[in-house]
């Protein structure tokens, strides 16, 4: 992690943590422009193209292209025509490709005023009293999200090794059954975010059958992982004691704020048991992994 890194960390935290200002001048591209509108094609008034106390920001391309840049050097109290024209592939059928003229009136103009980068941001924004513990604490966590990521891209890598070369039959059954766990999963996520499944389908157009063969691949990447680390604990000799499936229990207990009794009902011993077993070739493969350089594999090939 580079010095440039934190500062762009820490530019980032003064963006976020900028307030904004009423400004008596010309609006120019970055400032927060509060604004009546009303659109007229062909002089008529057209449905969904009127507001009252909008908040723009000019430059965020938020508005039609070339609405934002006709506010720049525009002041509080003026009223002016902004001229535009519709894109060909605009959403709305019947405005696409024709040009309006929208009447607007500037209300009041706001800059974004970020704060000094100093020992009192630090106090503000963290629990850190000057910037020097800021940075170094930005820096700490920047190292461990990228050590973190190189140590995701290194599993990925070895579990591709693993599988190469596999041979195996695999039953399509097993990648459906997959599957529906890869959709399961999915939906569950899109609820944390508040969505239903049905209508992310619906937003991206997609059926449930596309959906699934979308994620065939990673489906049926996911079975052969599985099946090759249970063959690697099968050749390995390893197995899970009735301590390590009890210690297991307790943490997902633990973790989950659950009494024990209530996790053991939910989750079967022989797939826990089964999922361990897997954690732990897959623990044992990456640890006796070697990782080759590029410049060695070449001078191997050679």
């Amino acid at each position: 992690v580079s010095a440039e890194d934190v500062e762009a960390e820490l530019a980032r935290m003064q963006t976020r943590n900028a307030r904004q200002v009423s400004v008596e001048r010309e609006a120019k591209k970055g400032d927060v422009v509060n604004l009546d509108f009303e659109g007229f094609v062909d002089g008529v008034a057209f449905e969904g193209g009127k507001g009252e106390k909008f908040d723009l920001e000019l430059g965020s391309g938020m508005f039609i292209p070339g609405f934002e840049e006709q506010l720049e050097g525009k002041n509080v109290g003026d009223e002016c025509d902004v001229n535009v024209t519709f894109p060909e592939e605009y959403n709305e059928k019947s405005l696409a490709g024709k040009p309006a003229v929208f009447k607007c009136k500037i209300n009041e103009i706001k800059e974004n005023q970020k704060p000094e980068l100093d020992d009192e941001f630090a106090k503000d924004v963290s629990e850190f009293d000057t910037i020097a513990e800021l940075k170094a604490d930005i820096e700490k966590k920047m190292v461990e999200s990228k050590q973190s990521s190189a140590d995701t891209a290194f599993q990925e890598r070895v579990m591709d090794k693993v599988i190469e070369n596999m041979e195996a039959e695999i039953p399509d059954a097993m990648v459906e059954t997959q599957l529906d766990r890869v959709a399961e999963d999915f939906s569950y996520r899109l609820a944390m975010q508040g969505m239903e499944f049905e209508s992310y389908l619906k937003m991206t157009g997609m059926t449930m059958e596309q959906f699934r063969s979308v994620f065939a691949p990673q489906a049926l990447r996911q079975v052969k992982i599985r099946l090759a680390l249970e063959k690697i604990a099968e050749l390995e000799g390893m197995d899970i004691t009735e301590e390590d499936l009890n210690a297991e229990f307790d943490k997902l207990a633990d973790n989950n704020k659950m009494d024990i009794a209530k996790v053991k009902e939910l989750l079967a011993a022989e797939d826990l048991k089964a999922d361990m077993l897997c954690q732990k070739a897959n623990d044992f493969v990456i640890a006796n992994a070697k990782a080759v350089a590029k410049a060695e594999k070449a001078a191997d090939a050679e």
